[in-house]
């Protein structure tokens, strides 16, 4: 059995990986941690987990999670970069959820979330978690950096097309909506029901923390600099990401094939039928990626509809993912859970 440890367990993607890893046949969840319920039994703060995970909330200390094989941080950004050497040094598995090893640049990293890099020596070290992507570099990680629910979703949608040369790399838009269980448990005005439930509005469109990540990825598949421009939006439901892709074709090409053919051996990607147009609903509770491709009037411009929950594929679901890789476990173990609906 492997033993795990979930740093930041009281956040929302924190109580998806217990939901997780308590059926996960393979797996002893032996420790969970928060500062804010420390003490406290996860049932008493989750109910919905009454029965299954029986354990209680203790404060971080780094040698009772090196006790453990793999150790997850589902913790707010700038968090596990101050615990990662110590357990690197002890030989254990470090998964994070946050964006702490995802970028490859410190200076970039600084830019973007506000404070110096804690270990830049590590960022090389850490391999990027999206398995459709780098499957081969995660079995052999013991650093993995878990993609963001946007740059999962974005990344999934552009990746057959980049992959096979056959889009301009200069001009893509993807225009994203996300639930607002994406910005976290914490209480702030703008996830009250009163403020997110009625409306639908686009924010940091001069910028996002996920831009870079989206691109870093991008241009990996692309072999070469990417324009992109993204915007995100708060919709009004509690889980789910829509990412509507935009992009110019350089040929022709049979689009439905291609995605077909490209995933037909992922597990955790599904292209749906000519005509198909997804919904957050179909993949909610799911660790899947559901695809759709468009061609509007036969003309050059393709239009990719792509779906994920941003708390499983696009979060714990993935993390999972990626352990089972790494522990040399069937990688659809634990997670071959149909989709809650409605």
């Amino acid at each position: 059995m492997i033993k795990a440890a979930i740093v930041g367990g009281s956040g929302y993607t924190g109580v998806e990986l217990m939901r997780i890893l308590s059926r996960h046949p393979q797996v002893e969840l032996a420790l969970v941690t928060s500062r804010t319920d420390a003490g406290k039994a996860v049932a008493e703060v989750y109910p919905s987990l009454r029965g299954i995970v029986d354990l209680a909330f203790r404060e971080p200390d780094v040698e009772a999670l090196g006790d453990n094989d793999v150790v997850f941080f589902a913790t707010p950004n700038g968090t596990a970069m101050h615990y990662a050497r110590s357990l690197l040094d002890w030989g254990r598995v470090v998964i994070d959820l946050a964006a702490d090893f995802r970028l490859r640049d410190p200076g970039l990293w600084q830019r973007w979330y506000g404070e110096p890099h804690a270990c830049p020596e590590l960022l090389e070290m850490a391999v990027y978690g999206l398995p459709e992507v780098n499957r081969e570099q995660i079995k052999k990680a013991r650093l993995i950096a878990c993609p963001g629910c946007y740059p999962t979703a974005v990344q999934l949608g552009y990746l057959p097309l980049l992959h096979h040369r056959l889009i301009e790399v200069t001009g893509l838009i993807a225009d994203c909506k996300s639930g607002v269980s994406g910005a976290g448990r914490s209480a702030r005005l703008s996830s009250l029901m009163a403020e997110a439930g009625e409306g639908l509005k686009a924010y940091s469109v001069p910028g996002h923390r996920h831009q870079p990540e989206i691109c870093q990825g991008l241009q990996a598949m692309a072999g070469k600099a990417v324009e992109l421009t993204f915007v995100p939006h708060l919709a009004p439901m509690i889980r789910g990401i829509h990412a509507t892709l935009y992009a110019r074709l350089q040929e022709e090409i049979d689009l439905q094939a291609l995605y077909e053919d490209h995933y037909r051996r992922e597990p955790f990607v599904d292209v749906l039928p000519p005509g198909s147009h997804p919904d957050t609903v179909d993949v909610r509770g799911a660790n899947r990626c559901q695809i759709a491709v468009h061609r509007p009037g036969d003309g050059r411009r393709v239009v990719v509809l792509a779906v994920i929950d941003n708390l499983v594929k696009g979060a714990a679901g993935q993390a999972v993912q990626n352990m089972n890789l790494v522990f040399g476990l069937p990688e659809t173990q634990g997670l071959d859970r149909a989709g809650l609906y409605p």
